[in-house]
């Protein structure tokens, strides 16, 4: 197998403190387990093993603790994304595909499916945890658009909006994977699967993008 040119970093962030940490995990958990409504403070608190006093210097209250830990769920979620510029077609060929393998092994994991089940459970409720994840998404759309303009630049591709290039690559790469997973209609497709999908998906967008 070719190896990937692809560099995942982590966004450069302060670390959160330890009780932070503790309690955004246990209000994620307890929401996760029991729902937004019928989950309490006081329980958000004494798994974090905080006084209530302490976990409200952390959070106001209950709906920014949902706010908080959909959007720290949804930060660890993004892919910021070093893509080395492609000196030709094949180039760019092999770093879509990396960038298409590690796309969809982070939608497979459980965590994120987790935090996708949690947004559509109380998005009703608070649009705003919504938002959380979709900037999570954007990252990896805005990552993707840059490319594409740096590859129309070098002649690899053809004319179109890199926005809409985007949008078209990960339509093609996901399709409707995560709603059937979510759904339970399936499940995550084993590595050798994944790295077939996203091989097919960047023959199909680059047929569609000559």
């Amino acid at each position: 197998m070719e190896k990937s040119r692809l560099k995942l970093r982590k966004a450069p962030k302060s670390p959160p403190s330890p009780a932070r940490e503790r309690v955004l995990n246990a209000a994620f958990s307890a929401f996760m387990e029991k729902g937004y409504t019928a989950t309490s403070t006081l329980e958000i608190a004494t798994r974090a093993r905080v006084s209530k006093r302490e976990l409200y210097q952390i959070c106001k209250d209950k709906p920014a603790l949902l706010r908080e830990a959909i959007a720290e769920r949804a930060l660890r979620m993004r892919l910021p994304l070093d893509l080395p510029p492609a000196v030709d077609r094949k180039g760019l060929a092999s770093m879509l595909r990396a960038f298409g393998i590690a796309a969809l092994r982070g939608l497979c994991e459980p965590s994120v499916r987790a935090v996708f089940r949690l947004v559509i459970s109380e998005s009703v409720q608070m649009p705003e945890v919504a938002h959380a994840l979709a900037g999570a998404r954007s990252a990896s759309r805005a990552a993707l658009s840059q490319t594409f303009t740096r590859a129309q630049a070098g002649g690899l591709i053809g004319k179109g909006d890199p926005g809409t290039m985007a949008v078209d690559f990960l339509a093609l790469l996901i399709g409707d994977l995560m709603m059937q997973m979510l759904l339970g209609l399936t499940e995550p497709p084993a590595p050798h699967a994944i790295e077939q999908r996203a091989r097919e998906a960047v023959e199909k967008f680059l047929r569609l993008y000559p």
